[in-house]
């Protein structure tokens, strides 16, 4: 699998540019805001629909413009297939073509371009908040089980609902009436997500305990432990038990609920921990750790998406590379060997036997 190449019209700050690929490594260097990045989000959401900067597309269209589109020529699945995006500015919803038939799910693109990211907010994500470990799961498993995507983003619109029930019942306590009724469909979404959720942290924990042994040499035990509300004693239990579990515990918050204004418990709370020893990584582990169980995680994942696809997922490192001692450079630059990889922000003179370099100056490709 591989993007041959790629076409940019209006998106972010590339005014119109077109770029052909090759389908080993392809290292993008430039100076700062000049964008590097830019393009590899564009990668990105030609392969999944979702950018890893914003979950407004509108964001995506450059300034002064009132639409931009991205589309790409792929060798996947033993043929060449094309994508293509049309993003709007206002509210009008995007337009997404596979072959030149337009499509109305993200469901129907999966597989065309999966892709895997790895950028320097990645390295220190076991040590930041539970919403960014969210995400990075969110954004994995939406590539990996299409279908989570639809209901993570109809948890989403529920969950939305019922915060405006709950800040505003005060004011209308006719709103209180209709508060069950959201609360039975966010259980029942949630127990989806859930479920989803639980199977992923599996395969992703029995994958990244391999890099990580081969990481530190086998003197480090890597564990993940995913955390939900304390009523689901069982993640992997039928999801008709999850709905009860879930229900359990929002009867127990209802009050404080109604009291604070705020959705207090569900799915959207979620988390997981990794532990290396039996020790809590996010607590205890220095640095050096915390990144080696990153990067673990990340191969981890491009692992699940290749067993998935059966084919290797595009992977793109940004500025990644300088933020790793030597060591760790070297283990990442030894997994680059298959499959096609992007790479940001590097030192050009180390990586000139690689692939193909591309300079990128304001949104444009220049020559040397």
């Amino acid at each position: 699998m591989n993007l041959i190449s790629l076409e940019l019209e209006g998106f972010r700050n590339y005014p119109l540019c077109r770029l052909d690929f090759d389908p080993g490594v392809n290292l993008i260097v430039g100076d700062n805001a000049q964008g590097k990045t830019n393009l590899l989000e564009a990668i990105h959401y030609l392969g999944s629909g979702k950018s890893f900067r914003t979950q407004r597309s509108s964001e995506l269209v450059g300034f002064h413009r009132d639409f931009s589109q991205l589309q790409g020529k792929v060798f996947s699945q033993e043929r060449e297939q094309s994508l293509r995006f049309v993003l709007f500015r206002g509210p009008r919803p995007r337009q997404m073509f596979r072959n030149g038939a337009k499509k109305k799910t993200l469901e129907e693109i999966a597989g065309v371009l999966p892709g895997v990211l790895f950028c320097p907010e990645d390295l220190m994500v076991l040590k930041t908040g539970a919403a960014q470990r969210r995400r990075f799961s969110d954004l994995a498993l939406c590539q990996l089980r299409p279908n989570y995507d639809a209901s993570l983003a109809e948890y989403n619109r529920i969950l939305e609902h019922k915060s405006r029930i709950l800040k505003e019942h005060h004011e209308n306590r006719a709103m209180l009436e209709i508060l069950p009724e959201y609360n039975l469909r966010l259980c029942q979404v949630g127990a989806l997500l859930i479920s989803y959720r639980a199977r992923f942290y599996r395969a992703m924990e029995e994958s990244a305990a391999g890099f990580h042994r081969q990481f530190s040499g086998g003197r480090e035990e890597f564990t993940l432990e995913y955390k939900t509300v304390s009523t689901v004693k069982d993640p992997f239990a039928p999801v008709g038990s999850l709905v009860e579990d879930l229900q359990e515990h929002l009867q127990r918050h209802y009050q404080a609920e109604l009291d604070s204004g705020q959705c207090l418990t569900g799915p959207h709370k979620d988390d997981f921990t990794v532990r290396l020893s039996g020790v809590d990584l996010k607590t205890y582990g220095s640095q050096g750790q915390t990144r080696t169980a990153a990067i673990s995680l990340k191969l981890a994942q491009r692992e699940l998406m290749a067993r998935q696809w059966q084919e290797e997922p595009v992977l793109l490192l940004d500025d990644v590379l300088s933020e790793l001692d030597p060591g760790r450079q070297d283990f990442v630059l030894n997994q680059i060997t298959r499959g096609q990889v992007f790479i940001t922000c590097c030192e050009e003179g180390r990586f000139t036997t690689l692939g193909r370099t591309i300079h990128i100056r304001d949104g444009t490709a220049v020559d040397n």
